[in-house]
């Protein structure tokens, strides 16, 4: 019996020590993942925390390594192209067809850039093409100024914003979709164009000026010349990107095609009407050969990379559209 109840005691004994040790064990580990936890909230909030120096022409600007809240006016395809988080832009963007659909949160703050709403958006980055405002947004948040013409194609563009919101892998992303979309189109235009072909880019407004654009002026210049590599008409050179024409002088710069926006904000109709019905109009080659095309501004006027990308589609669907009529 005495036998019994000891090894019975020591049984007892060694149970509760091993639930003992147990749970020093998991006490210990509790901690550990207690420690660890609160280490991730540090290195995360040190993360959000972050800051670097940029050079702008206004001098130097502190601003987030990556910033959660961004404020523009006139560079909302340029920051979503990035990946960059939008919550306030110009109104005009919301007329912008290859972005408007991801400015479904985002607040119109007017232009020049309200004040007082962009106050309320609490953004920790404000970036600007024009300086309206410029010390006032200041003060809300760190605010970089980028001069219009800054970046002169889709290269660089992308790239500076990639670097301005901490997103350079993004960026590059970016330009390798570009240039798969590029690939895709000019083959698809094999046997149809080469590397003479001419085209040209034009805008009636609706006080009757014309004009005609160099490869860095939006209508498509970047997708014409440098992603599907048609050529400018020999008048018009990188130097020499905006010039109004006369009537008279346009079979001067005439081109195989010749795509021509229309600024025409009230929807008259009284100056393209007029234009189609001179007869240098129509004695244009590009009239006559089905090469002559009169597109939407909203969705051509666009210069965003987001835009440039989707358009090299529209300009090779143009094409096409030709040469089906001309067979």
């Amino acid at each position: 019996m005495f036998k019994s109840k000891s090894i019975l005691s020591i049984c007892t004994l060694f149970i509760v020590f091993t639930l003992v040790l147990a749970g020093c064990g998991n006490a210990g580990q509790t901690t550990e993942n207690q420690e660890s936890t609160g280490t991730d909230t540090a290195q995360n909030e040190s993360s959000e925390s972050e800051t670097r120096e940029y050079e702008t022409d206004k001098g130097t600007v502190t601003i987030p390594a990556h910033p959660k809240r961004i404020v523009t006016d006139y560079y909302g395809g340029e920051i979503l192209s990035v990946g960059g988080n939008l919550i306030g832009v110009e109104p005009s963007a919301f007329d912008n067809p290859f972005i408007k659909d991801k400015l479904k949160d985002t607040t119109d703050v007017g232009y020049p850039v309200n004040v007082e709403k962009t106050l309320e958006l609490q953004p920790d980055l404000i970036v600007v093409m024009y300086d309206d405002n410029y010390e006032e947004l200041s003060k809300i948040a760190p605010t970089v100024h980028i001069p219009y013409g800054t970046a002169t194609d889709i290269y660089k563009t992308v790239e500076l914003f990639g670097d301005l919101i901490g997103q350079p892998d993004q960026a590059k992303a970016f330009i390798a979709d570009y240039e798969k979309k590029a690939a895709a189109g000019r083959e698809k235009l094999k046997g149809i164009v080469d590397e003479n072909t001419t085209a040209g880019l034009y805008e009636l407004t609706d006080k009757g000026d014309l004009w005609i654009f160099g490869d860095n002026a939006g209508r498509g210049g970047q997708v014409v010349y440098n992603a599907l590599k048609l050529k400018m008409p020999s008048k018009v050179s990188k130097d020499n990107q905006t010039v109004q024409l006369s009537l008279e002088v346009l079979p001067e710069y005439a081109t195989d095609y010749m795509f021509m926006t229309v600024y025409d904000p009230e929807k008259k109709g009284e100056a393209l009407k007029e234009f189609k019905q001179s007869k240098v109009w129509n004695g244009l080659d590009a009239v006559k050969n089905h090469r002559f095309f009169e597109n939407d501004f909203d969705t051509f006027y666009r210069y965003d990379p987001i835009a440039i990308t989707a358009q090299i589609d529209l300009f090779v669907d143009l094409i096409l559209k030709s040469a089906e009529q001309n067979k």
